[in-house]
């Protein structure tokens, strides 16, 4: 009834007229084969029934709101207070001496609390009268829990009571919570109980945050709905760490119980921002510990007024105590490179922040390049525009931090904080070779800028085992010129128009044992 042929070729011309995706379902079996190769040689997509399309089309639609999301500028989310990376390693070093391979619930929240995530501190008793001294020291009520390094889910010995009122009640519950214990997990060493304020559940929402080691995709971090039915609901999000605002707001609002943490039915919200904040907290603990194959804290307690953690559990990697692997190995993704941020001085006395660019620079990126002239923009990106997009943003603010770098100056004036130059490095898989390009704002050109980020990304590439920078710059870009010579670089190819330089590190600079060579083409 139909020309599957003739229909084929009329989609197949429209094909080469317009960029629009075209998918095709051509149906009746072997009798429009002709027509499907006919579509297939104009590269449209065929399928044997319209709703198989339609999937392909929402797969398309699925990528494209994935990607946008992807590269929506996070806001700049300070983590307030300190972050203790020496107490965190000497807790994790402490047990791998003892041999052990779990820490204790104190010392679990002790790492925790490195971090600057708020928790219930525990305190440990030993016997029923000084459970008495700690409840009293507490004040009433308490929550009481069995101390055992071997008893991860305390709720399996019911090892774990609420809204202990009283002395008499906290007797009964240590002697009881202790032989029950005993019985049930005769393997276990029991020390006694642990003591903590009772917080109130009833006014806030319990989650459950953790992580664990993935052979293939590294560490994963998980946030979900939490308390004692956590496994029953099965309401999680996955992420891949590290976190930024965006990607933690992402998780939060993939959860079939976010309508709890925005108020419902009366009930206050959480506290969303300070909740954020904790979460990428925890990605950072996830990121500089490679030494722990799991954790978990549950309840993590989410009210109006904060976040506090209820109860944490840490495993060890019992490998990451003997091997010694490359930074952040336990990682899909790099983390942002904290050992790149540096204060230097230009000659004329200016201290400016050297650092790698992130996400959030973004607004400030789009003022940069608006402080710079058609020749700027033209030498360095050979082309002229009007108007710079997010879209342009996202190549040079988003970036991996392992195979691109891109490192900003900023200066503060009048309480304001500004990009003037950014140096980008862009390199191969294996670290052999890398791209090199500069960008000084007009006002700061002629001072220095130029030169130190210069000489900051190529101290980069030393650490990188680069053995060659690639860079380009016009004939007439003397100034630019002027900073190769001086950092002995050599003509390696020139035309009317553009001119390759090449230089070769000594030893000395590199990191590697062989003779680095660099040839940079910078704009």
């Amino acid at each position: 009834m139909t020309d599957p042929i003739g229909t084929a070729i009329c989609v197949a011309d429209i094909r080469a007229t317009t960029r629009k995706p075209i998918l095709a379902a051509w149906m009746g079996g072997q009798s429009v084969d002709p027509g499907r190769q006919i579509l297939n040689q104009a590269g449209i997509a065929t399928y044997d029934s319209p709703d198989r399309a339609v999937r392909a089309f929402m797969y398309l639609v699925s990528y494209r709101r994935n990607r946008e999301i992807l590269y929506e500028t996070p806001r700049q989310v300070p983590l307030n207070g300190s972050v203790n990376l020496n107490l965190a390693r000497a807790v994790i070093a402490e047990a791998q001496a003892a041999g052990r391979d779990t820490l204790s619930e104190m010392e679990s929240k002790a790492l925790l609390a490195a971090f600057g995530i708020p928790t219930a501190v525990p305190q440990p008793a030993y016997s029923p009268d000084g459970a008495v001294k700690v409840a009293c020291e507490l004040d009433y009520p308490v929550v009481m829990k069995v101390n055992s390094p071997q008893i991860l889910h305390k709720t399996e010995v019911q090892g774990v009571v609420l809204n202990v009122a009283s002395d008499e009640e906290v007797r009964h519950i240590f002697q009881d919570m202790v032989d029950r214990a005993k019985r049930l997990r005769p393997d276990a060493d029991i020390h006694g109980v642990t003591l903590q304020p009772m917080l109130a559940s009833a006014e806030g929402v319990e989650l459950i945050v953790g992580a664990k080691k993935d052979p293939v995709f590294g560490t994963v971090m998980m946030v979900g709905a939490g308390g004692i039915t956590a496994e029953v609901l099965g309401d999680r999000a996955l992420e891949l760490p590290p976190l930024n605002e965006r990607l933690a707001h992402r998780m939060l609002e993939s959860l079939r119980i976010r309508p709890l943490l925005h108020g419902y039915r009366g009930r206050q919200a959480v506290n969303i921002d300070r909740l954020v904040e904790v979460l990428m907290r925890f990605s950072y603990l996830i990121s500089e510990n490679p030494a722990t194959a799991e954790l978990d804290a549950n309840p993590l307690l989410a009210t109006a007024a904060g976040v506090t953690a209820l109860d944490a559990r840490v495993i060890l990697d019992r490998q990451a105590a003997t091997a010694k692997p490359r930074p952040y190995s336990h990682l899909a993704i790099r983390p942002y490179p904290e050992e790149y941020v540096q204060t230097e001085t230009l000659r004329d006395g200016t201290r400016v922040l050297l650092r790698p660019i992130q996400p959030e620079d973004e607004a400030m990126w789009h003022e940069l390049l608006k402080n710079c002239s058609e020749r700027s923009i033209w030498l360095r990106f050979r082309y002229l525009f009007k108007e710079t997009t997010h879209e342009m943003a996202t190549r040079f603010c988003f970036i991996d931090y392992d195979r691109t770098m891109a490192i900003v100056a900023e200066l503060e004036s009048n309480g304001k904080r500004h990009l003037v130059g950014v140096g980008r490095l862009l390199a191969d898989p294996d670290h052999r070779e890398a791209e090199y390009a500069v960008l000084v704002a007009d006002a700061w050109q002629g001072r220095g800028l130029g030169s130190l980020l210069t000489d900051f990304c190529f101290d980069i590439c030393s650490t990188w085992g680069i053995d060659r920078v690639y860079a380009e710059t016009t004939a007439d870009n003397q100034r630019m010129q002027n900073i190769l010579r001086r950092h002995r670089f050599e003509t390696k190819d020139a035309t009317a128009r553009e001119v390759l330089y090449e230089l070769s590190l000594n030893s000395g600079r590199a990191t590697a044992q062989r003779p680095v060579s660099i040839i940079a083409t910078v704009t």
